[in-house]
């Protein structure tokens, strides 16, 4: 892909987070890796619904921006994004939003750690919560650095949550099914309680994920919790 078109594709992920509710306001940032010292990222104070290829900023492994834009400045949370880069070098892109169920888990500080649903095992595992950092600060990357090596979701404690890929669209997929089973997993709850899969059950479910040969990270029966 050329970079316009990595801009294009930032652009179509932000106008479906707002679309979906995953974002209010100016929430949430995207990024991509272009190599190791250069990444695209989303804005500073421009909703997702109104993102345009040329708002998207060009910088650097410390954040900075490397080319001139008067209009248009990196988000703080960038930090967030390159932590993850620097710890991951199989990602590509990394996504940051609010999706309203998902963040609830992370508000009440409860895990979406039970292996309950084939698609969340074979695509998310378990998704854990990382401890409260200050939005804009070091403390968020640095508490996310524990968790990075297993997860390519991870839910952040009283903020939201933040998802890795390969490659954006995989990194958006993950945003979709952790809101998916955030959903799923409120409604069990309600009824009495989910259920979890059988050892072999969910065993066949991580084959299923080796044989559709799925990337990234996966932590087979690790849990955590605060």
């Amino acid at each position: 892909m050329t970079e316009q078109q990595y801009k294009e594709q930032i652009c179509d992920v932000g106008h479906k987070l707002w679309q979906l509710g995953f974002v209010a306001a100016n929430d949430g940032n995207i990024s991509v890796k272009l190599d190791e010292d250069t990444f695209l990222s989303t804005p500073t104070g421009v909703s997702k619904a109104i993102l345009k290829p040329e708002m998207i900023i060009k910088v650097n492994s410390k954040g900075e921006a490397i080319e001139p834009n008067d209009k248009y400045k990196p988000s703080s949370e960038v930090k967030m994004h390159i932590r993850c880069y620097k710890e991951r070098p199989d990602l590509t892109a990394v996504v940051h939003a609010h999706p309203p169920t998902a963040t609830g888990f992370a508000v009440a500080h409860i895990p979406l750690d039970q292996y309950t649903m084939p698609e969340a095992i074979i695509f998310l595992g378990s998704v854990p919560i990382a401890p409260y950092g200050t939005p804009s600060t070091n403390e968020v990357p640095e508490s996310l650095v524990p968790f990075l090596q297993d997860h390519d979701c991870i839910l952040l404690e009283n903020h939201g949550a933040i998802s890795m890929g390969v490659d954006l669209t995989t990194a958006y997929y993950k945003m979709e099914t952790l809101e998916h089973f955030a959903k799923v997993s409120l409604v069990a709850h309600q009824l009495g309680g989910a259920v979890e899969l059988s050892k072999d059950q969910i065993d066949a479910c991580i084959d299923i994920r080796k044989v559709f040969n799925v990337p990234g990270k996966h932590p087979g029966y690790k849990k955590y919790s605060k």
